[in-house]
């Protein structure tokens, strides 16, 4: 679960950490109503991606009038896919300098990796490519944390000891996010240090692992609703599906995450392009099946879909009499290939071909047949 960036700062400030004075703004007037309030504010579009600056998306205003064109400038615009809901209107700062601070997992080392930079405001990626030696890393100890030595002696390779005691003591409040709220990023960039010396949040992103929401259920009911991925991710969470956008036109169903990711593959080989990552599970029920085909078949760019079903517990003729029944629901329009097998895959593929569906005998056969289909039907 991503937060937006003024619910991520919420959760800081319930941290202990600093953040400036803000107010949530969802139309122009009200974000009048915050530049009178605050003083003069930095207007910022509230999407869950980075890039919101270069896009148009963050606005310095000084007086409400100009509080209320910024938001009426960015409320509704396009930032990489997102239509902006909202902006939060945040008292300008008086910044010295910029520090970038944040936690991710190193996947490659199979731990969490604390990173600290001076050169703060940038996006760590371009950090890391451009001076990596800038950036200073610490993989904590999973079970007790950081210790203090071992934070001062972070803050003293990022070249910042003149900070260490405000630094030392606001890593450690960043730190428990990990604990407490099974954070899987948390990033705070820029950390501005203010012309009087305050240490303050200037921005923020948190997100918390998706297998672990059911522990933080106040944070789903409390944020879960503004705003997270696109629609057609957030529709298939309602329906609790495993689906990725990808931006393709050929919708890709699996039951089981290795054979929806083999099928992703084939489907490029082939020379096509997957619109999203759906896995339905190793059961391949009837209802999550049409539930599946449901979201994808919501965007309008989807040419065709291709199915590749496993039957073990599950039956292939019964997972046929499920998918016909469902395309039959939904009146499906486009085409729709389904490789079947394992048990009774053969009494299965005989129902698809009965009522119209193409099956495959392979997965490369279907993906094959799924490219030729949409290419075809994109001719036409």
């Amino acid at each position: 679960m991503k937060l937006l960036e003024y619910q991520a700062k919420e959760v800081l400030s319930s941290l202990g950490i600093a953040i400036p004075p803000g107010r949530v703004a969802r139309t122009p007037e009200e974000a009048a109503g915050a530049c009178a309030e605050l003083g003069p504010v930095a207007v910022k579009a509230q999407v869950p991606v980075g890039g919101r600056g270069k896009a148009g998306g963050i606005k310095l205003a000084r007086s409400p009038e100009e509080a209320r064109a910024a938001a009426a400038q960015i409320i509704g615009m396009d930032i990489k896919g997102f239509k902006v809901p909202l902006v939060y209107c945040e008292s300008a700062l008086e910044i010295e300098r910029e520090i970038y601070l944040g936690f991710t997992v190193d996947r490659d080392a199979r731990a969490n990796i604390l990173m600290l930079s001076a050169k703060g405001g940038m996006e760590i990626e371009q950090v890391a490519e451009e001076s990596p030696e800038s950036i200073a890393r610490l993989y904590p100890n999973p079970w007790r944390g950081p210790l203090d030595f071992e934070l001062a002696q972070l803050v003293y390779d990022a070249e910042l000891g003149e900070l260490a005691r405000p630094l030392t003591q606001l890593i450690k409040k960043l730190y428990r996010a990990i604990p407490d709220l099974d954070a899987v990023t948390a990033e705070i960039n820029p950390l501005v240090v203010t012309k009087k010396g305050d240490v303050i949040a200037g921005d923020a992103k948190l997100e918390i692992d998706e297998n672990a929401m059911w522990r933080h259920k106040d944070l789903d009911v409390k944020y879960g609703s503004v705003l997270e991925g696109d629609p057609y991710e957030v529709e298939a969470k309602k329906r609790g599906l495993t689906y990725v956008s990808l931006g393709g036109d050929i919708g890709i169903i699996g039951n089981g995450a290795g054979l929806c990711m083999g099928t992703l593959d084939l489907v490029q080989r082939a020379g096509g392009r997957p619109a999203n990552f759906c896995d339905i599970g190793g059961g391949a029920k009837a209802e999550v099946v049409e539930n599946a085909l449901a979201v994808i078949l919501m965007n309008p760019d989807v040419k065709g879909v291709v199915m590749n079903v496993f039957g073990g517990i599950t039956r292939g003729d019964e997972v046929a009499k499920g998918l016909v029944a469902a395309r039959n629901n939904l009146k499906m329009k486009v085409p729709l290939v389904v490789r079947l097998s394992g048990t009774r895959a053969d009494e299965g593929r005989e129902i698809l071909k009965q009522n119209g569906i193409e099956p495959g005998v392979s997965a490369w056969e279907a993906a094959q047949k799924i490219v030729q289909l949409t290419s075809t039907a994109g001719r036409a």
